[in-house]
């Protein structure tokens, strides 16, 4: 991806990010957090960009929050609820759900993530591969696909994932009713 395609789409989220006071706080929320190579992640970036790109001008809610951090020596394998009881004290309208990705491969039954890019890497839809964080007060994002697709209101599966993964969570999370001028890749 070159810099000024990614400098542009960063720009972009900044600026979509700067009006949602309720992202924001979210974001300040997760910080406070301290974890290691934490962020917010999937549709928390993906719904908000398809969003703005569709010109809603009510914001899809945010019924669920995915915070991803990547913590390979963690032991304690309940440690994401006390981070989730944290994250309810200060916003408790949230469903958040903090996930280790560090170990998250297990469940999931893939090769043992090298880190945090990688375990978005097998995520079932290249665009849901997106996350945000803030760091001392500044805005960081990454993609283990790039920003491109995203952009371009496009869903793509992943190819580490089965086909139907992907067709069951179009159907369900209704995406297309919501977005209507998305296209679905092969």
């Amino acid at each position: 991806m070159s810099a000024d395609l990614h400098n542009r789409h960063f720009d972009e989220l900044c600026e979509f990010l700067a009006n949602d006071a309720n992202r924001l706080k979210a974001l300040d929320c997760v910080a406070k957090l301290l974890l290691p190579h934490c962020y917010v992640a999937a549709g928390f970036v993906r719904n908000m960009v398809w969003d703005h790109l569709h010109h809603h001008r009510v914001a899809t809610e945010l019924n669920d929050v995915d915070v991803i951090y990547f913590d390979s020596a963690e032991r304690d394998v309940n440690a994401y609820l006390h981070y989730e009881t944290q994250l309810r004290t200060q916003m408790p309208q949230i469903n958040w759900q903090v996930r280790n990705q560090a170990v998250m491969h297990k469940r999931n039954g893939d090769p043992a993530y090298q880190n945090l890019i990688d375990a978005m890497s097998y995520w079932p839809e290249k665009e849901t591969a997106v996350a945000v964080r803030l760091v001392q007060g500044q805005l960081e994002a990454v993609s283990a696909f790039g920003f491109e697709s995203l952009f371009r209101l496009e869903v793509t599966p992943n190819p580490k994932r089965d086909k139907a993964i992907f067709a069951e969570r179009l159907h369900s999370k209704g995406w297309l009713t919501r977005w209507p001028q998305l296209t679905v890749m092969e």
